[in-house]
């Protein structure tokens, strides 16, 4: 069959990568794709916002399966689009990605259900932001979070009292993420360390991907603001088979069908970003679809058609094939243009890529990239995932490491120490 993967990121890349050795992919094309995409795929020319013209192509060329990559267009109902033309889609519906598109919806969601996550309270106004704030409810640090979108850099950790209001300042007053923060989330700060819980959901019954960690900040020691993510290892030293069991039955169970009975069936990946504290796992946040940079690890541990899966959510019958699983740990780091996750500039050229491709066991997935006259050149933040997956940890990120070495453009960036984490089993 034909199939088309929406987006432009790292994530699609890998997407694209995995789909391309699927027998059942006769064809696949990514709109709009990247640098990189353009080695698996074809890439076209539509931006992923626009759900007509994406829908268009996919009813002309006959496209057997298409696969939406980032949260925006869900959010703008895509999947609800290609449903009513009786296209086959993986995403869930645009009411059911609200419980990524709103952190007020998936907190006030969450507290309905008994999902456990942490306190919180919802601020329409600076004034009322700053009531919240002066009550001292939730101590310091606090956590601020615009409600919409904000490509992962909408939440704030806030050590001060001044940091906190001027963070709700920023967001309700200068509006800093624009629509975004009509509305933030004020909420505990909760201790522990950050799991990634995937699934893939057919609306009813779910089947979970291997876990993943990832590493937010911008900075070597978590230091620094939140991004869209600098890397991942895979699987999360800190799952066990118990908290495992634990997360389904507290938190991704009663996701699904609660969603489910308020008449949001939710038909695609579940993503939940947990905290493990000492009193158990809190959701921090809940995704739609496939993590960026988790993907890219587990991309390259999945050993089973990833084609077959994801058709079986879309015929709600996702636990007919069995999933197939490398034993082996995987991860990926991220290069990023300096600056990012603030201000960066584009269009540097890329030099090292083959040499980079050259390690063995290396994959170079392409993020924030073009290829113009025969060279790439940086488009966004993130612009690299160099990832790789070998027999223990640390081989897999010292030949991830080798690779980024042999990558430069202008003030590239990335963090040295991801993966650099002590397994904690119990």
């Amino acid at each position: 069959m034909k199939i088309l993967i929406v987006g432009s990121g790292g994530r699609e890349h890998a997407l694209a990568w995995k789909i391309a050795q699927s027998p059942r992919a006769e064809k696949v094309y990514c709109a709009p794709g990247n640098g990189g995409t353009r080695l698996v795929a074809e890439n076209i020319p539509l931006a992923e916002t626009d759900i007509a013209g994406l829908a268009d192509f996919a009813e002309r060329e006959r496209i057997g399966l298409t696969v939406v990559g980032p949260e925006v267009p869900l959010t703008m109902g895509l999947v609800d689009e290609f449903e009513k033309r009786r296209l086959a889609v993986f995403g869930p519906s645009k009411k059911a990605a609200e419980i990524e598109a709103s952190k007020v919806f998936a907190k006030e969601f969450m507290e309905r259900h008994r999902i456990p996550t942490g306190r919180f309270k919802v601020a329409d106004s600076f004034d009322q932001a700053k009531k919240i704030l002066a009550s001292g409810e939730f101590g310091y640090p606090v956590v601020v979070k615009a409600d919409g979108l904000a490509a992962g850099k909408g939440v704030v950790v806030c050590p001060t009292p001044k940091k906190a209001e001027d963070t709700a300042g920023e967001m309700l007053v200068q509006k800093k993420f624009g629509a975004a923060g009509r509305r933030i989330v004020i909420e505990e700060f909760l201790r522990g360390r950050e799991v990634s819980f995937i699934v893939v959901s057919d609306g009813l019954r779910v089947q979970p991907l291997v876990t993943a960690m990832d590493h937010k900040a911008a900075y070597d020691g978590d230091k620094g603001p939140n991004t869209g993510g600098m890397g991942a290892i895979s699987p999360s030293p800190l799952m066990t088979e118990k908290l495992f069991n634990e997360v389904l039955a507290t938190v991704i169970t009663p996701a699904v069908t609660r969603l489910l009975e308020e008449g949001r069936k939710f038909k695609g990946v579940l993503y939940a970003g947990l905290m493990i504290t000492e009193a158990g796992p809190r959701v921090l946040e809940f995704n739609g679809r496939f993590g960026d940079p988790e993907t890219q690890p587990q991309m390259l541990r999945l050993e089973s058609d990833l084609v077959e899966l994801l058709m079986a959510a879309v015929e709600e019958d996702v636990l007919r094939h069995e999933v197939r699983w490398s034993p082996k740990p995987s991860g990926c780091v991220v290069v990023a243009s300096g600056g990012y996750p603030v201000h960066y500039e584009k269009g540097k050229a890329i030099t090292g890529l083959a040499e980079a491709q050259a390690v063995p066991g290396v994959t170079v997935f392409h993020a924030g990239t073009k290829f113009v006259n025969d060279a790439y050149l940086t488009t966004g933040g993130r612009v690299l995932g160099v990832c790789a997956s070998e027999n223990d940890l640390a081989g897999t990120m010292g030949k991830i490491y080798e690779a980024c070495g042999r990558v430069y453009f202008e003030a590239m960036h990335y963090r040295r120490d991801i993966g650099a984490v002590k397994e904690e089993r119990g």
